[in-house]
């Protein structure tokens, strides 16, 4: 089948100076399953203070699969939505300990019962999220609320693996869990955040958001509790463990955080005492975030590897929940300062590539749908003016800024759907990836140039649609209708066609 397939290919024509862009659509991989980002924590400001013109503008950059009439898309249409369900530090201000209001939360969780009205700047892009429908949300926890941690805040004490939760309350807290996801109509809850990370006071006894760390034999009681809420009160909100801090906390048990790592074969294997693949409501799904595990590349690749492996024999999906460029990246790229251009583009395109091809994660997530911060952990920035910062200049109003980021994943999100596989493709030119996907009627072919421009000589004339993100472009549509197609250097490159190889779908 393959080689009829090839001589096929081969006289339509995807040649490159005559070298062939290769792809086998009967060699599948990973079900897609969704592309999206979080509304930490800029959303609470922003949906609550910002005009409507600008709130319509992020709701339709990020959700909308709409073009405009010269076939150019508006939004990246992501597939998925991440909601911080937060614990309550807002209400209690400074004393919180987290200097930051913008880091602070707000809680549905009151002494009398629930308020939701609660998190409203929050709420109003949930509601545009389903409103462009979205396919997916997610509701997450960094703390549980105030009312039920050991030291009534939402950070934690400092020490490792120290969880800050009173274990009486467990009852409350499945309650609670169960409460927001009905109410919300979350497809999915992810009760903890980063456990491999401590979320305590510094010296001066402040922190910077909400957090607490947690072991990995707390995670499967907490999370078996919650299941067994969840099938009590025929929830139809799925449970999904546990957004690992680095990805080789899920497959390596002998890293430096004993009793939180080796997470795959603790959660997913039948005789580790903490297993709960047997829950009905838990997904089979081990989540984690690609920080710190992407430079160089050797190590970006050689981690994704080992994840897949552990993954496969578990018979689980990967989801790769959180990502943006932290840290030094072993000096090829820095985590500080805004890059509204091409250079962070294609990095996040890589990792998402590797993630996507090494790792086979299913779904891909981003982690601030929108930054005022002068760093490289946003799609879209707020500034007003030459202010930037979480701080009082942007709080109520600012300036809008789309990056190339923003639309590099856009070249994922948007045309590779929920649903779609992953199949085999490779290309043969230097500083050039390429990822393939179909859904049985089309085929989607997203190439990473690196390098200098070039151009794809089709062997025959074949009509296809690209979407092309560049120093000068934004996902820019175009109609390709000869079998010349060129690709710009340093650029992201969306390719659709029939996957009959007629007409493009």
């Amino acid at each position: 089948m393959k080689q009829c397939f090839w001589i096929f290919l081969t006289l339509v024509g995807l040649e490159l100076y005559g070298q062939q862009i290769t792809f086998d659509t009967q060699k599948t991989f990973q079900t897609m399953h969704s592309f999206g980002a979080s509304d930490c924590w800029s959303m609470a400001m922003i949906g609550k203070y910002y005009p409507e013109s600008k709130k319509k503008q992020i709701a339709e950059w990020l959700f909308s699969q709409d073009s405009d009439p010269q076939g150019n898309p508006k939004g990246i249409g992501l597939s998925m939505w991440r909601f911080n369900i937060g614990a309550g530090s807002t209400e209690q201000g400074k004393s919180s300990k987290i200097t930051n209001e913008w880091r602070r939360s707000e809680s549905f969780l009151n002494s009398e019962g629930y308020d939701w009205e609660k998190q409203k700047g929050q709420q109003y892009f949930l509601a545009a999220a389903k409103q462009y429908q979205v396919p997916y949300t997610l509701g997450f926890l960094n703390s549980s609320p105030i009312q039920m941690t050991k030291n009534g805040l939402a950070i934690g004490s400092g020490r490792l693996g120290e969880w800050n939760f009173d274990s009486t309350k467990i009852d409350a807290w499945t309650n609670f869990i169960t409460k927001v996801s009905q109410h919300f109509n979350f497809n999915y809850i992810s009760p903890f955040n980063e456990p491999q990370w401590d979320w305590g006071p510094n010296k001066s006894g402040e922190a910077s958001q909400e957090g607490t760390p947690i072991t990995n034999s707390d995670i499967a009681w907490a999370t078996k509790k919650l299941a067994e809420h969840f099938q009590r009160t025929n929830a139809k909100t799925r449970i999904v463990i546990p957004e690992a801090g680095q990805l080789n906390y899920l497959y390596d048990p002998k890293s430096n955080r004993p009793g939180q790592d080796g997470q795959i074969e603790n959660f997913f294997q039948l005789e580790s005492p903490n297993y709960v693949g047997n829950l009905s409501t838990v997904e089979r799904v081990i989540s984690g975030h690609s920080y710190f595990t992407t430079s160089p590349s050797s190590k970006l690749v050689s981690t994704r590897q080992e994840l897949h492996k552990k993954a496969k024999a578990a018979n689980i999906d990967f989801w790769q929940s959180e990502y943006c460029i932290l840290g030094d990246n072993a000096g090829e790229i820095t985590g500080n300062g805004v890059d509204l251009g091409m250079k962070t583009a294609l990095y996040v395109a890589k990792v998402i590539h590797s993630d996507l091809n090494d790792g086979n994660a299913s779904s891909w997530s981003w982690w601030l749908a929108v930054s005022a911060n002068d760093y490289k952990d946003g799609l879209i920035y707020t500034f007003n003016g030459t202010h930037k910062g979480e701080n009082d200049h942007n709080k109520f109003d600012a300036d809008l800024y789309d990056s190339k980021t923003l639309w590099a994943l856009g070249n994922y999100a948007r045309f590779v759907r929920p649903g779609m596989k992953r199949i085999e493709a490779s290309i043969q030119q230097p500083d050039c990836l390429i990822t393939g996907f179909t859904d049985q009627k089309s085929i989607v072919l997203v190439l990473i140039n690196s390098g200098n421009a070039f151009e794809l000589h089709l062997g025959s004339k074949q009509e296809m649609k690209t979407y092309t993100t560049s120093a000068t472009q934004n996902l820019s549509y175009h109609s390709v209708q000869n079998n010349r197609l060129p690709i710009p250097a340093s650029s992201i490159m969306t390719i659709i066609f029939d996957s009959k190889f007629g007409t493009a779908f």
